[in-house]
């Protein structure tokens, strides 16, 4: 007999349901708490005193076992279990991919005189030690238990990543000697993380400079691996994530974190809606590749090259090249700098007037515009129909008291307002330009993209009369980007507040929506990333951020199948259907 929420059938097998707790010792029993679903509440019949004991239901066990399992906690701000149909959803999803699936339905509405996860956690380290208990006889391995959790379930999941040395309550039996750690979770919009929105809503957006991360959650020493979700305008603010992944990084616990522009609180609901494409359309697709990433499952094959998955340019259709300054014009010449030049890459089949300029790496002194950093990035959006074009910049770091980045910084404007001026003539949109880099080439992403007020040069001639504002930028590993890696890697991981993004960064008027992917293992650390995120949305600019888990410098140079590192040029495609640049 199969259960039912809300019309969609359970892969959970009622007869398959196990109570946590013996008779008459809930710990804390409050007798109007109720431990059912939302659904189940609305139900014919349904009596409350019948459902006061908090429960396990296991699903359906997976044809091909992986040897883990996942733990699924709903959200409903502590006052119901109220996310059914997605707890239906993810187990589907991970039990296809070999994961024993279990769904926790602990008490709620939040309990009187207590704080209000209390019942809920003692619920939740209760479940983790029955799930450990159970892992011979339905055959997964006790130390590849995984949490995830929606909202309140969310900040539950990070309690039980978090928290695991710290008792919920005192013991009630012999199995209370069992450990309640989880060995991964996957905290999905978080609620209740900070000091401004302990019950409720941030009050002042999670960014006062007062707001800090709850007390609650103790990191101690069986503190898991993470991966966040959160969407950029969401009320309970993405910056408890934020703030959670810069603590797993200051304990160097491997995470990812993963940030949608323009998405509020339960924003995976909006996926039922069909916005095919979309970074949260496939936030699930994230979560599966974390855990490859980390081989929970036992499956991490070998790496690839990316260079051999993109190796010809097949999709490009006409192609030209040109030098960036008239003869004799070029500012600031330095003998010892290599030419800078453009080309254009126009695919065979044009399916948007938007073009991309994409460039390299190499610490400022090289880069190469046929490189792995800028080639397969190029054939794969000339396959998508769009138009590319590369730079070639000067380099090595020009000397004589100027930044590392000048020379470049100007090839880069100009570049933009060379290809503003011939975008009409070549049917393309002048006011859809994007840019793109990696590393140094990343840094010079958000020279480009934070500062195209202010100018790099004097003028030369009329073309310097064109904006070179851009309307999207994608920066990859960005380098030098906060105080503590301004001139190489960063010192202190960029975790700490006394690391802020860098002077030249003017963030103004005409700053762009951006798309951010870095890997977390990165010595250029990912908070390069992260803190310009957090700037953007300051400003009000949402922009989706990925970081990678064990994700080096060149993450994607060679990247395991299954991987976010094998699938970041997705991410770019996504960010722009979202934002529509692509159109």
């Amino acid at each position: 007999m199969m259960g039912v929420w809300l019309g969609f059938a359970l892969l959970a097998c009622a007869q398959d349901r196990v109570d946590l707790w013996p008779e008459g010792k809930i710990p804390d029993f409050q007798p109007q708490q109720i431990a059912a679903t939302l659904q189940e509440t609305k139900a014919s019949g349904f009596k409350a005193e019948e459902h006061t004991m908090p429960h396990l239901d296991w699903f359906d066990a997976p044809v091909e076992k992986n040897g883990a399992c996942m733990l699924l906690i709903s959200g409903g701000g502590y006052q119901s279990c109220c996310d059914a149909w997605w707890v239906n959803k993810v187990a589907k999803r991970f039990t296809e991919l070999g994961y024993v699936c279990v769904n926790l339905t602990y008490r709620t509405p939040r309990p009187q005189g207590l704080p209000i996860y209390q019942s809920a956690w003692q619920d939740g380290q209760r479940a983790v030690r029955l799930v450990r208990s159970e892992a011979q006889r339905r055959g997964f391995d006790p130390e590849k238990i995984g949490a995830l959790g929606f909202s309140a379930g969310s900040h539950l999941t990070v309690l039980l990543g978090t928290s695991a040395l710290t008792p919920a309550y005192q013991a009630v039996d012999k199995l209370d000697q069992t450990p309640c750690h989880v060995n991964w979770a996957v905290p999905i919009y978080t609620a209740y993380a900070l000091t401004d929105g302990l019950t409720g809503p941030n009050t002042r957006n999670g960014d006062a400079i007062d707001a800090r991360l709850s007390d609650v959650f103790k990191f101690d020493a069986k503190t898991c691996p993470m991966a966040l979700f959160h969407g950029g305008t969401d009320n309970y603010s993405p910056s408890g994530s934020t703030q959670i992944y810069r603590q797993l990084r200051r304990m160097k616990i491997p995470a990812e974190i993963h940030l949608f522009a323009d998405r509020g609180h339960g924003f995976m609901g909006d996926a039922k809606k069909g916005e095919q494409g979309s970074a949260y359309d496939h936030w699930l697709d994230r979560v599966s590749e974390f855990m490859r990433q980390m081989n929970f499952d036992g499956r991490l094959g070998a790496k690839v090259e990316l260079m051999s998955r993109y190796p010809n340019d097949d999709a490009r259709g006409d192609y030209r090249k040109e030098p960036i300054w008239p003869n004799g014009r070029m500012p600031d010449v330095q003998k010892n700098q290599c030419q800078p030049y453009l080309e254009w890459h126009f695919p065979k089949q044009r399916k948007t007037k938007a073009i991309q300029i994409i460039y390299s790496g190499g610490a400022y002194n090289g880069n190469k515009p046929d490189g792995f950093e800028v080639a397969p990035a190029r054939r794969y959006l000339n396959e998508k129909g769009m138009t590319v074009v590369t730079l070639k910049y000067r380099t090595p770091r020009p000397q004589g008291g100027l930044a590392k980045h000048t020379s470049a910084w100007q090839d880069l404007q100009r570049t933009i307002r060379i290809v503003r001026s011939k975008a009409a003539k070549e049917g393309l949109d002048p006011n859809r330009i994007g840019i793109m880099g990696s590393s140094a080439g990343g840094h010079l992403t958000l020279m480009g993209a934070t500062s195209s007020k202010q100018r790099s040069s004097w003028a030369i001639d009329d073309l310097h009369k064109i904006p070179c504002k851009v309307q999207w930028a994608v920066a990859i590993y960005p380098a030098y980007a906060l105080t503590d890696g301004a001139n190489g890697t960063n010192a202190g991981g960029g975790n700490e507040d006394s690391a802020r993004l860098v002077p030249e960064f003017s963030f103004d008027l005409d700053t762009c929506p951006m798309l951010f992917l870095h890997g977390d293992a990165d010595g250029y650390a990912a908070m390069n990333s992260v803190k310009c995120w957090e700037q953007l949305r300051r400003m009000g600019i949402q922009s989706d951020l990925h970081t990678l888990v064990k994700g080096k410098h060149c993450f994607q140079a060679k990247a395991s199948p299954g991987t976010g590192s094998y699938t970041w040029l997705d991410r770019i495609w996504e960010f722009m259907n979202h934002k529509g640049f692509n159109k």
